[in-house]
């Protein structure tokens, strides 16, 4: 059986690794598809290096990343309840529906925090009230916000 060849994928590879990755492939698999397609390189004390300090470099920004959503669930939790405003029928039933995008546009508003919608989780809003919503702001923070259905 033939040696076992170590590279570093310069892209991801399906089913291999993600760029960065240090990998150990056949030399046949490495020599006639990875490395003229330029998805790898062989991996140099030089090569490796590198690789390091970029993991590095996406280790620290990734830091910044949650510390800037750990300030902004701190300034939505402590902004307190947000109104919506929406035409409302007998018995207090809404017409239409409240929407994610309601939320973060009001949000916008209130705060000037930029919310992405399709990180805001809503019950189904049929009448007036108050509810919950959770905003995801990274993968590891999640904030909690109140959201309050007016008649308008």
């Amino acid at each position: 059986m033939a040696k076992r060849v170590q590279l570093v994928l310069t892209q991801d590879v399906r089913k291999l690794g993600r760029s960065g990755d240090l990998v150990e492939v056949a030399p046949g698999y490495a020599r006639n598809y990875l490395i003229p397609k330029s998805m790898a390189t062989f991996a140099t004390p030089g090569i490796l290096k590198q690789v390091e300090r970029r993991r590095e470099l996406e280790r620290q920004r990734q830091l910044e990343l949650k510390q800037q959503a750990q300030e902004q669930k701190a300034a939505l939790e402590k902004a307190g309840t947000f109104n919506i405003a929406k035409q409302a029928g007998e018995k207090e039933a809404i017409f239409g529906t409240v929407t994610t995008q309601d939320v973060a546009d009001v949000i916008q508003q209130t705060t000037g925090i930029e919310v992405d919608r399709r990180g805001i989780t809503i019950p189904d809003i049929g009448i007036l009230g108050t509810y919950e919503a959770e905003i995801k702001l990274h993968s590891e923070v999640t904030a909690t916000v109140n959201i309050q259905v007016v008649a308008s």
